[in-house]
């Protein structure tokens, strides 16, 4: 599984989702009811019935780790194993993949503009509901700090968080009842919201009625740099110096990038980040790249097709770095010769039918974090550009 080229222009992509292809991988199974509409249906044949019915995958899944950068021709991943097992995946994975590369791509860009501030993913209503799930997860890979979506708390262990809602505001008498009513229920440190009526005046309630220790404010209209601008101004004169500002409404990485030097403190992003956005799916492909032959060798086979070719052979893949540590080439091989120097990319996932390669999602973060600082720092600009380094085949 690779991908031709990175969609949208972008410089890198982000590996997401090999944690939830295992966990598939578990339950990859053909159940009666699944059995009995293809039969019924005659999808299949009567020995395709019986293999279905006692389908388990039995080789061997190797890939980049979650949190690892891909370029263009990058083996993401590798399936071994019989034409029949290893093509009953290929949806599956692809389905997969896409998704959460493409969430997980977007998200590091829009955390790397944030330059440090924390980023509340917030897309579940602009999306499908499973999708929301994965989305939160892709994105706290890529560095967001937390989600609303607290399915994915529960199902991934991602950090849930969340603040109140205009309706809240709108249920009560006035701006000052719902004000009192929130922090009655969950303390001074909470997060007012304060662009339902007149910013100013909800500001100002606001520390009247919780004092210096309100923990946020959040804005969600208008003029976000001047608005976060007139309220820090606000909250400092009434002492409130530890007050956060959280600004949302339909932010996207340049809109953030763009609010770097506003008084901001954190940021809650939805629809841009659950439509990859404008990028929704990777762009990855699931090609035979070899096939074993009746003496037993592996051959390499490809495509060659006009505009959509295959390169041939079973692949490795290293990783170079320059003088200063960072990095500088990605290295395909079907030799199985390394390069000196490189990091291998590839690691045992599945191994004979066994999952081998299941990690805490923590993991997948740190090694995002730590990933995208060996990057050339051009590669983090927001501009479209070629891959952040360059692909050789060996």
């Amino acid at each position: 599984m690779f991908a031709r080229h990175l969609p949208g222009g972008r410089r890198y992509g982000v590996v997401a989702g090999t944690g939830r292809v295992l966990d598939e991988l578990q339950h990859f199974r053909f159940g009666e009811e699944e059995l009995t509409f293809l039969r019924e249906h005659n999808v299949v044949d009567e020995p395709t019935l019986a293999f279905l019915g006692d389908y388990r995958f039995s080789g061997s899944l190797y890939g980049y780790r979650e949190g690892d950068l891909y370029f263009p021709a990058s083996p993401i991943m590798v399936v071994e194993g019989t034409f029949a097992e290893a093509v009953l995946l290929e949806t599956m994975i692809l389905s997969i993949l896409n998704h959460d590369c493409a969430i997980a791509s977007a998200a590091s860009r829009m955390t790397n503009a944030a330059g440090g501030r924390p980023i509340i993913e917030m897309g579940s209503r602009r999306t499908h509901e499973r999708a929301a799930v994965a989305a939160a997860r892709a994105a706290y890979i890529a560095g967001f700090s937390s989600t609303s979506n607290l399915m994915a708390g529960r199902e991934f262990g991602v950090p849930t968080a969340g603040t109140a809602a205009h309706a809240f505001t709108l249920l009560h008498d006035s701006e000052r009842d719902a004000f009192q009513a929130q922090i009655a229920s969950l303390g001074e440190s909470t997060t007012l919201l304060v662009d339902t009526y007149d910013v100013a005046e909800a500001v100002r309630t606001a520390v009247e009625l919780a004092g210096p220790k309100l923990g946020a404010v959040r804005i969600d209209s208008g003029d976000l740099a001047a608005a976060a601008q007139e309220v820090r101004e606000q909250l400092d004169a009434l002492g409130a110096f530890n007050t956060r500002i959280l600004v949302t409404s339909d932010l996207d990485e340049y809109a953030i990038a763009a609010l770097a030097a506003a008084p901001v403190d954190g940021y809650g992003v939805g629809t841009s980040l659950v439509t990859g956005s404008g990028v929704p799916t990777a762009a990855l492909v699931y090609k035979l790249v070899a096939r074993e032959t009746a003496s037993g060798k592996l051959e390499a086979v490809a495509k060659r097709s006009v505009g959509k070719p295959s390169r041939g052979g079973r692949k490795q893949a290293f990783r170079l770095l320059d003088d200063q540590g960072r990095f500088e080439t990605e290295v395909v091989t079907t030799s199985g010769v390394a390069p000196e120097g490189g990091l291998p990319l590839l690691h045992e996932l599945v191994v004979d039918g066994e999952i081998v390669g299941a990690e805490p999602l923590i993991a997948a973060r740190d090694r995002h974090r730590e990933t995208v600082a060996l990057l050339p720092q051009d590669a983090l600009h927001l501009g479209r550009g070629y891959a952040a380094i360059p692909t050789e085949f060996a």
